[in-house]
């Protein structure tokens, strides 16, 4: 009994020290989600072999989707003409990152590896899309054909009424409304249960996995980058989840190169999306994906390890620092309203996955991912 206190209070403590950062990041998420103007983003996605790929990696910073999430989005773009070097940039870009998880990596961790995490997720969503369009045959130019369709309620398609009338339908509030609503029902519908479970991960890993045991074998260099790239590659975990797992890895010994190793790997791929990947792209171009992922990862591992010696800083004494400036009022509340907002899907994904396995038709019951969902920048699978 005693362990298992201990271990959700360690979870309980990551809960706390995180929950305003990932309201705050959830919120942005939900504001993009209605602000985006999908027009633009596929205009700049269809033309050009490097600009293209450059706004991919760009624009997939800030939206939180993960692996498998993001493949809807991503078939998406490819039905409106984006070309595959931008779609295998999108692809790596936005899973890796996104506002929630930099705003809780700047809970639990350091402000230099919230730079670089984004940073390393850019370079390597560039990388791989400047080698995808190199390697590949030029594309035939295609029509632009984005989705126009109410982000707010649904109420058009985009094709019956202009963009200009459009504007018209809802007001700023009801716009800031739908955001909202995005946010807290879509976005965190999909990570709430991963969250939890990356939460539970790290109370079990720091009360039951010994300090010296990771030090000794993740304590840095190009091994401890190899081990940690073996555990990243073939799991399920999304950016949000996987921080505080990363945290609590760096407290336990493991490099800051190491733990970065981790989240970069564990978000962008999992068998499941890999699958998707080879029908959607191609061989050629699955494989540049996750040698991208596989080589930038490890460089930008070595490379932060270097970083902080050459700082003189230590990336286990800075864990968590950001947190301590909010009041532990407001953490107590925003832990609340998060594990509030939890109930429902956590009770979704137990009936379908647990209580009633294979009861729904949908990608969510079947663990296969669906690509042919309409949104190009939606915040849920």
């Amino acid at each position: 009994m005693n362990l298992l206190l201990n271990i959700l209070l360690q979870s309980w403590n990551l809960l706390l020290e995180s929950s305003v950062f990932i309201l705050f990041g959830l919120l942005v998420s939900g504001l993009l989600r209605v602000f985006l103007n999908p027009g633009s983003v596929s205009r700049h996605l269809g033309r050009g072999r490097f600009k293209s790929v450059f706004k991919a990696s760009l624009l997939g910073i800030p939206i939180p989707l993960c692996s498998c999430g993001v493949l809807p989005a991503a078939a998406a773009l490819k039905k409106q003409g984006a070309s595959n070097g931008a779609v295998t940039s999108f692809l790596i870009s936005t899973p890796e990152s996104g506002v929630d998880s930099i705003a809780i990596t700047y809970a639990l961790m350091d402000p230099i590896m919230t730079v670089v995490r984004p940073v390393a997720a850019f370079f390597t969503a560039f990388a791989a899309g400047i080698t995808e369009n190199l390697l590949g045959n030029p594309e035939p130019a295609r029509s632009i054909v984005p989705d126009l369709s109410c982000p707010v309620d649904g109420c058009c398609d985009g094709k019956n009424c202009s963009p200009e009338v459009h504007r018209n339908h809802h007001r700023f509030d009801e716009k800031i409304s739908a955001g909202f609503r995005f946010a807290f029902t879509d976005v965190w519908g999909d990570l709430a249960v991963w969250f939890l479970f990356g939460l539970l991960l790290s109370g079990i890993i720091t009360v039951l996995i010994p300090e010296s045991l990771f030090s000794r074998y993740m304590g840095g260099g190009f091994g401890a980058m190899l081990i940690m790239l073996g555990a990243g590659i073939p799991i399920y975990i999304c950016a949000t989840a996987s921080t505080p797992i990363a945290a609590t890895l760096i407290l336990q010994g493991v490099s800051p190169g190491a733990a970065l190793v981790f989240l970069m790997t564990g978000p962008a791929t999992n068998a499941a999306s890999l699958t998707v990947l080879v029908r959607m792209l191609g061989k050629r171009a699955t494989g540049i994906y996750l040698a991208a992922i596989a080589i930038c990862a490890v460089g930008f591992g070595l490379l932060v390890d270097w970083i902080y010696a050459a700082m003189g800083v230590s990336a286990r004494s800075m864990v968590g620092q950001a947190g301590e400036a909010i009041p532990h009022a407001v953490e107590l509340t925003g832990a609340i309203l998060i594990l509030v907002l939890s109930v429902k899907p956590v009770w979704r994904f137990m009936r379908d996955r647990i209580l009633r396995p294979g009861s729904t038709g949908d990608a969510s019951a079947t663990g296969t991912p669906a690509i042919d969902a309409p949104e190009p920048c939606a915040g849920s699978t």
